[in-house]
């Protein structure tokens, strides 16, 4: 298979649904990487370190900090997000850069032929992280960050052994797959601890704080609140949440390689990592935040706050259907000008006539509502410069508007 015979091929095994579990990840890692790794001679090298990322809100940023950290310091380092904003190539990097398109398509060349006859068949996912692991071992990485696809406990990238875990902050968000409470979300995502692996978190909710704790006391692994970076570090990441990611990404990151790291080093590379569709402004007009759940939406409007102060929003949202929409609006609102609705490219999307009733009851004004088409056409030029333009609500309608601004293919993809 060429690049998009191989990609097409990926998107096909969509169909196959989410299935939380690390059966058949373990099967697929077991049976293709560790093949792989043989038949190039590549066995008796030593297993790269790996920091696992877990959490609600903040797992791609604190990977990005902790990546360009390590990066910096001259590792080879490997790095596994999802999903993509614009390109699956996106979400598997080695050093910053996407992993290129004959890789992709050799690797995904070689496991649909493998899996072809499996039942169960491996998902989207599990078969995405095996081509991450196998270009990280081809690339001879030294450091793996990876970021849960969703929960912990059973998501994919737990079948892979960890020497740090991290969790972010945890909230309500996934409930149909992970619980309804705090305590039970935390309880999936401290399923990524480990015994003799030590757990950096971050400040939780009292209820995910008491679950997280006690499974690692259960362990007996050591329980390490990240500290607070010095207020005069500056972060290439706007917003004051993401004080809190670096911090977690430091303390994992020195857990990693102590020696090799340096105050002054740590400083440039916090000040300079970046991370696309986290309040990330293009031009003068335009500002993009995938934030999905009613925490990211509060954390964007307090970000909004301190970077803009009074000045209003003309929003651009869209959102699928399984998102507490009301309860983001309900953040929104302080700093919302105007909305324009727009569907989101997913089969799970809200209708715009559903987006504006939610709107309206949750406190938002009928007269600010206008319903649009298409993102291509909402984008168009503002009519005044110094109107602001947020598009939120979702990451696939952040992806697209990405590639709409900057020029670039945007890829459709149901994950």
């Amino acid at each position: 298979m060429n690049f998009q015979e191989s990609i097409d091929w990926l998107y096909g095994t969509q169909t196959f649904g989410i299935k939380l579990g690390l059966e058949n990840t373990e099967k697929l890692l077991g049976a293709w990487v560790a093949t792989q790794r043989v038949q190039r001679g590549d066995d008796q090298l030593p297993d790269p370190k790996v920091i696992h990322v877990a959490g609600t809100n903040g797992k791609g940023s604190v990977c990005a900090f902790a990546e360009k950290i390590l990066r910096d310091a001259g590792l080879q380092v490997g790095l596994f997000t999802s999903p993509h904003l614009i390109s699956f190539r996106e979400r598997i990097q080695v050093n910053g850069k996407w992993i290129p398109e004959e890789e992709v398509a050799e690797i995904l060349s070689g496991i649909r032929e493998l899996v072809s006859t499996w039942d169960p068949h491996p998902t989207f996912f599990e078969i995405t992280l095996a081509l991450a692991i196998d270009y990280f071992s081809r690339e001879k990485c030294e450091v793996m960050v990876l970021e849960t696809g969703m929960g912990g406990r059973l998501d994919a990238t737990n079948a892979v052994p960890s020497n740090v875990s991290v969790i972010t902050p945890i909230a309500l968000d996934h409930q149909q797959w992970l619980g309804g409470t705090i305590r039970e979300i935390a309880g999936e995502k401290a399923g990524i601890l480990k015994p003799d692996v030590p757990v950096v978190v971050a400040d939780l909710h009292p209820d995910a704080r008491d679950v997280v704790g006690r499974k690692a006391l259960t362990l007996g692994i050591p329980y390490i609140e990240a500290h607070p970076l010095p207020l005069e570090w500056e972060l290439g990441l706007k917003g004051p949440h993401q004080r809190e990611n670096a911090a977690l990404a430091v303390e994992a990151a020195c857990r990693i390689e102590g020696e090799r790291l340096t105050q002054e080093g740590i400083r440039e590379s916090l000040a300079t990592t970046s991370w696309p569709g986290r309040f990330q402004q293009l031009g003068e007009n335009f500002i993009l935040d995938g934030a999905h759940n009613p925490a990211a939406a509060r954390v964007l409007r307090e970000t909004w706050g301190e970077t803009f102060g009074e000045r209003k929003a003309d929003l651009i949202f869209g959102a699928a259907e399984s998102k507490d929409v009301r309860e983001i609006f309900s953040e929104l609102l302080p700093i919302v000008g105007t909305v324009r609705f727009v569907p989101i490219q997913s089969e799970r999307r809200l209708s715009l006539e559903a987006l504006e009733e939610i709107w309206i009851e949750a406190g938002g004004k009928a007269e600010a509502v206008q319903a649009v088409d298409s993102l291509e056409e909402a984008l168009q030029k503002p009519e005044s410069t110094d109107s602001l333009t947020l598009v939120a609500g979702s990451l696939f309608l952040v992806g697209e508007a990405l590639g709409i601004l900057t020029g670039e293919d945007f890829e459709v993809s149901l994950q």
